[in-house]
């Protein structure tokens, strides 16, 4: 099945009324891709009609999509579409999490009369992947490509440093493909990590380099726990970081970053407005955060896009706390609603080695 991709910014509807096509239409159907990338694509019959937007490569053969894994893991290498955010990557190493679905019996429970706040989750065991991002796929998705950040070395350091192109997925959100490029990804660190070994299926193998910048940062990297709960068909999923421990004015101060996914499961277009978040810390203080959107944006939800993903940062001068809040959200009407942000906890871990994100050391 021959992969057809292209920038998911809506281009393909765009390409159904103007004059210059013929009316013979080349329907394309690429299973297991979200409609919203693949819905009809249509052949100019004359480009000197064509809006010079419109003759620009907006399709391209990237390769052919193989069979998603029902069960066992992806290998290092792996060619992948993301199933909702629609970029190019490759897998580098798996991560095994615990997740805390509050959705599970959700509505048995409201009923009791249970707090859905304070009851206990019961966790389960699911497999997540570190990637690489297409960098020529980065201006177009509605993630942030900058996601995973670390501290400066210096011990008083409050800086913080990215690196582009680095997420976290879900297994169930990999679209395995092949490719016949010699890099089919563009990444600075794609050629650092993995080399061509034709012999292998995926063709790629770590280097040593990957296996030495894995070891050194995995207190930074490792993914532990995913929280998740759903509020009228908005979906919000958790992740917190732990990111290590600063002397700031003869305190230790310990340092967070969360990446939060929201998902519009239903039919309906809502905006996020405001975030309204409570920060518990062990010290004993309770602050409470309210502000316009998520890092300066109102995302939209829609049927079209509905996803958006973000990162930020939460510091205590304590080894761990809760965080938990809302989103208001308001409809096409209106009208608004709270969706909740599920708790989650915010442990530190022992010190270790200072994180390195340089992939030389």
């Amino acid at each position: 099945m021959i992969l057809v991709h292209f920038r998911p910014v809506g281009l393909c509807r765009q390409l159904s009324s103007p004059s210059c096509l013929s009316p013979i239409t080349t329907h394309i159907t690429v299973h297991h891709i979200p409609r919203r990338y693949t819905q009809h694509f249509t052949r100019c019959a004359d480009p000197a009609k064509c809006p010079k937007e419109w003759t620009t490569n907006v399709l391209a053969e990237v390769g052919r999509l193989e069979t998603p894994k029902l069960e066992g893991k992806y290998e290092t290498g792996q060619l992948f579409l993301h199933r909702v955010f629609g970029y190019r990557g490759v897998t580098l190493f798996p991560w095994m999490a615990r997740v805390y679905d509050r959705d599970v019996n959700h509505k048995n429970q409201n009923r009791a009369g249970y707090n859905t706040v304070g009851r206990e989750v019961k966790g389960h065991t699911h497999t997540y992947y570190q990637v690489l991002i297409d960098t020529r796929d980065c201006p177009f998705v509605r993630t942030q490509t900058e996601a995973v950040t670390f501290l400066g070395n210096q011990e008083n350091s409050r800086s913080l440093y990215a690196i582009p192109g680095l997420d976290y997925v879900a297994h169930e959100d990999i679209l395995p493909y092949t490719s016949t490029e010699k890099q089919p990804i563009q990444h600075e660190l794609f050629d650092k990590f993995l080399m061509l070994d034709p012999e292998k299926d995926p063709p790629y193998s770590p280097r040593e380099t990957l296996r030495a910048w894995q070891e050194k940062n995995h207190p930074w990297l490792e993914l532990s726990d995913v929280h998740k709960e759903t509020t009228d068909t908005i979906r919000v999923t958790v992740i917190p970081f732990y990111m290590g421990c600063r002397n700031s004015q003869n305190t230790n101060v310990y340092w967070w970053r969360y990446c939060i996914r929201l998902e519009n499961l239903g039919d309906m277009t809502v905006q996020l407005r405001e975030r309204h978040w409570r920060i518990f810390s062990l010290s004993g203080t309770l602050e409470t955060v309210r502000g316009r959107g998520v890092v300066g944006q109102e995302p939209v939800l829609s049927k079209s896009f509905p996803a958006f993903q973000y990162s930020s940062h939460v510091s205590l001068q304590a080894p761990s706390g809760h965080m938990w809040g809302t989103f208001k959200m308001e409809k096409e009407d209106g009208n608004t609603f709270d969706c909740r942000i599920p708790p989650f906890t915010l442990e530190s871990k022992p010190d270790a080695s200072s994180p390195s994100p340089n992939a030389n050391t």
